[in-house]
């Protein structure tokens, strides 16, 4: 099943993903021509489902306690001990890794008096809390208190012996899966497993060896916004000719492939190196100067003085990845396709997080809500690097948290790429605005450009609707 026959009346008719496909020397993979965008309809989208408190508790009774959510890569979690807070809405899991090396999430509130018992990640031995000391190992049973026998109630037995009563008292635990470094928890104990929530992404990312990578840059903000704007922002390529024009000169938005796969998972391919067709014609030398101009160091030769005669200026860009990226893996990529190596190919799982694919350096993208506000929430940055074979494994960076005063340009390890970012900010600190002010009570969506962003509603309303 292609795009163009489900959606044919909405279509660029510049060159598309599958045509700069065609035009590959190596072998392509079969996930990159799996193509499946069905018609999702044309109504609009209620405005209530941003602003609305009453759509927000919605979501917190029939979404988050249902779902799969990342919450961090198994290199944060190296040693027993290691752990992370995640937080969503008024939940709060502790996830940790055990002496026995097996990773756990603890409901982060204290079986005495409920206090939570961290407000940060790190390194312990045990879990102590702060206020009147009930302890718990890491494998969240219960260890022990000051004043023990004012608690028989608690940590005795029918017969007066202990057992029963501290198997009671063990922090109640969610489910926990990893994927290729990638760990997820999830509240509801009779959810399905992780890989069948996952869908095809296990198999068009086999290849990939996201287990050889590391989080190498972590970058985090707290954003004005309703948690699914910030989220749509990253579902769809249509917006970049008004809010990243410096891209177009070697970003095919318009040419971008939308795919929808199962409930679970979307995916949208947008060419690079290729001229944005709200452009016109762009000089090959140009369109690679453009990346030179605003990713390479400034002492980068000129794409004039280096690109061969007759060169494509994406098959000089994918080139200088091919080299970057084997050197960096210490594995040969001579089989890897032009589009793996430079184009954008972006993967949505279900809620709120997507993950890159290909052989250059993985964004991750996630928003959540920040607490139990629906007018603000949490974004996340993050991007994975590759080490090589045989290598140690490189630590993960610890999160930068910017201020509300700071943009992600304040995050040198981001490079150029925080100008986009903050460009794309400047959108969404206005749009929960220009909803709550909007008469129409409604949100237009595009058919295709925009499948991906009415396949998540489709989806909440799933959940929501479930009993």
């Amino acid at each position: 099943m292609t795009d163009s026959a489900q959606q044919g009346k909405a279509r660029c008719d510049a060159i598309s993903v599958q045509e700069l496909l065609d035009a590959e020397t190596v072998t392509v993979p079969a996930y990159l021509r799996e193509q499946h965008n069905p018609v999702l309809g044309e109504e609009p989208l209620d405005i209530g489902r941003y602003t609305s408190r009453t759509f927000f508790e919605q979501e917190k009774l029939k979404v988050w306690p249902r779902v799969w959510q990342f919450v961090c890569r198994e290199e944060e979690l190296a040693n027993p001990g290691d752990h992370v807070l995640y937080d969503i809405v008024d939940d709060s899991v502790i996830v940790v890794r055990g002496e026995d090396g097996v990773i756990r999430g603890l409901i982060n509130s204290c079986l005495h008096r409920g206090r939570a018992l961290r407000s940060e990640g790190g390194r312990v031995k045990e879990f102590r809390c702060p206020f009147h000391a009930f302890t718990w190992k890491l494998d969240g049973s219960f260890k022990g208190m000051p004043c023990e026998w004012d608690f028989q109630h608690l940590c005795k037995s029918g017969d007066g012996e202990g057992g029963e009563g501290r198997e009671r008292m063990g922090l109640p635990q969610v489910r926990v899966a990893s994927w290729k470094g990638f760990v997820f928890i999830n509240f509801d104990a009779n959810c399905q497993p992780l890989e069948d929530y996952l869908g095809v992404l296990t198999q068009h990312y086999a290849h990939f060896p996201f287990e050889k990578t590391y989080k190498a840059v972590h970058v985090q903000k707290v954003v004005p916004c309703n948690w699914k704007l910030g989220h749509e922002a990253f579902l769809e390529a249509y917006h970049s000719v008004a809010t990243h024009p410096q891209i177009l000169p070697y970003t095919a938005d318009a040419n971008t492939q939308y795919d929808i796969y199962g409930e679970h998972v979307s995916r949208m391919i947008t060419p690079m190196g290729v001229p944005s067709p709200h452009l016109g014609d762009v000089e090959e030398e140009r369109i690679a100067q453009s990346v030179l101009d605003q990713y390479a160091p400034p002492d980068t030769p000129r794409a004039a003085d280096t690109m061969p005669p007759g060169m494509s200026a994406r098959r000089f860009l994918a080139e200088i990845n091919r080299q970057q990226f084997a050197a960096a893996s210490g594995e040969p990529l001579d089989e890897a396709t032009l589009s793996e190596l430079y184009d954008a190919i972006l993967y949505g799982v279900f809620p709120n997080v997507q993950i890159w694919a290909g052989y250059n350096n993985n964004l991750i993208y996630q928003w959540r809500p920040n607490g139990d506000d629906p007018n603000s929430s949490i974004f996340d940055i993050r991007v994975l690097a590759r080490y090589p074979e045989g290598g140690d494994h490189p630590p993960a960076v610890p999160v930068h948290v910017l201020e509300s005063q700071q943009g992600f340009a304040d995050a040198p390890e981001l490079g150029g790429l925080g100008r986009v970012f903050d460009q794309d900010l400047s959108n969404l600190q206005h749009m929960m605005k220009g909803l709550k002010a909007s008469k129409t009570g409604a949100v237009q969506l595009a058919s295709y450009q925009e499948s991906r962003i009415r396949h998540l509603h489709q989806t909440l309303d799933h959940y929501i609707a479930a009993p």
